[in-house]
């Protein structure tokens, strides 16, 4: 008889979990997954699939408008926002599906219920007690707001993604990728948007320049971007609401949503009771093999709040499944890897920015170029595309690549396995570009960047 009743079990049944457990049954384990909500997690219900396919719906705007460029004529087209939800709810509905039965199909069994970590061998679920050689956490995160007088009249992105008439206007609270695509989305729908941020530049982390140009390009589109500023209070009226902002401002605003940051999904797991360290920030923390401070207990994911990607939470869990039942040790590499923001033109980074390169390595060349695409040239937008190549001077090797534009994020992945391959610009230059496209710009530049000394002690 077995010792346990499974050699796997898994809390979380989002990507990372689902992968992972998919891995594992795949090579003979006796997996189950539990999940409390959907199949599918944060990425498939809440984040990347359902953001994604409204990015593509908002980009409609800018095609009609184009099209005119182009020797089109094109009537005064309409949008029904009804539609598109119900033709978005259908496609996650069906990569639901196709989630269960990739798990049945791996005979990992599903467990739809909460679960409690009761010790490190035994999950309570339902009244019901499973054990298991290892337990894999693949809980996520959640999105969280700050504690202020009418905080509970705003939305997340999870209700911004399910809206059942689209807003007039609305006022965004968030610097980061999710606030900026969700401004990109209601505006290209013809929404009112005003975005109110704590910091000067967007996108905290990202590169300097790319932070800068975006925001312009926003601005452009006729996003208003409040900076250096925070909320007070937010007061509901007939209608719709008013957002007071710390410096006195009043919006009116049909809508407010909150983008302010998310949180581990650990409360209620029974981690702490069992010896699992939980960080600050209710993080699980990791070794490099994924491992918790119970040895037999592992994390992936949003919920070690560390690079909050879903590939990432894929290759995590997959190298938990080929280390444990595949004798194919695996860690995960979570040096240089490649990022996008989707919005509206997209962002597409991968390696160090310039700024942390300065730091890492003292003296690096960069590289930029800044230039309106040829598609712009007829359709007569004003948008221009930024790219930037960071350089090790000593070694050469390209340390970073940064990009604001169309297919940002489609040209980065390619780049990104130049630079986990360690080329040098040598070889960037060295490599014939496709012509034309804006994706060759890469492979052109030649003259660098000179920057102001101080920077460099920045």
């Amino acid at each position: 008889m077995p010792r346990y009743d499974f050699d796997l079990f898994t809390i979380g049944a989002g990507s990372g979990g689902v992968a992972g457990s998919r891995r594992a049954g795949g090579y003979g384990a006796r997996v189950a997954i539990c999940e409390e909500s959907r199949v599918g997690g944060t990425c498939v219900l809440r984040g990347c699939v359902p953001k994604k396919l409204l990015v593509y719906g908002a980009q409609f705007s800018d095609a009609f408008a184009d099209a005119a460029g182009f020797g089109w004529t094109v009537p005064p087209p309409s949008f029904d926002w009804p539609s598109l939800i119900a033709a978005k709810d259908k496609e996650l509905d069906r990569l639901e599906q196709i989630y269960r039965t990739m798990l049945k199909n791996s005979g990992v069994e599903l467990i739809e219920a909460h679960a409690i970590v009761t010790d490190p061998h035994t999950v309570e679920v339902d009244g019901r007690s499973y054990t298991a050689d290892k337990i894999m956490i693949a809980s996520g995160g959640h999105p969280t707001v700050p504690d202020i007088p009418g905080i509970e009249h705003v939305i997340s992105s999870n209700e911004a993604l399910s809206l059942p008439e689209l807003p007039r206007r609305i006022v965004i609270v968030g610097g980061g990728y999710i606030a900026v695509e969700f401004a990109g989305i209601f505006r290209g729908f013809g929404t009112e948007v005003v975005e109110i941020i704590r910091r000067e530049d967007l996108l905290y982390g990202f590169d300097d320049d790319i932070r800068v140009a975006v925001a312009q390009e926003m601005r452009n589109r006729g996003i208003e971007i409040l900076t250096r500023t925070q909320v007070a209070r937010i007061q509901k009226c007939p209608h719709g609401y008013s957002v007071f902002t710390t410096l006195g401002q009043e919006i009116s605003t049909d809508l407010v949503m909150y983008a302010t940051g998310r949180k581990p999904n650990t409360r209620g797991l029974g981690l702490p009771q069992i010896g699992v360290e939980l960080n600050r920030e209710g993080a699980v923390v990791v070794d490099e093999w994924q491992r918790s401070t119970v040895p037999n207990v592992y994390a992936v994911g949003d919920v070690t709040d560390r690079l909050n990607l879903t590939p990432v939470a894929i290759a995590e869990a997959r190298a938990i499944a080929e280390t444990l039942y595949n004798d194919n040790p695996v860690k995960m590499d979570h040096n240089d890897v490649p990022t996008a923001v989707f919005s509206q033109p997209p962002i597409g980074a991968v390696g160090l920015t310039e700024a942390e390169a300065r730091r890492s390595y003292g003296e690096i060349d960069v590289y930029s170029a800044r230039f309106k695409p040829m598609k712009n040239t007829l359709s007569g937008r004003d948008e221009r595309t930024l790219m930037k190549i960071i350089v090790d001077a000593a070694s050469d090797r390209v340390v970073g690549c940064h990009m604001l534009g169309a297919d940002a994020p489609e040209i980065i992945q390619g780049l990104a396995i130049a630079i986990k391959c360690g080329a040098t610009k040598k070889q960037f230059d060295q490599t014939v570009g496709i012509h034309p496209s804006a994706a060759e710009e890469f492979v052109t530049m030649r003259d660098k960047v000179v920057r102001p000394t101080k920077l460099a002690a920045d």
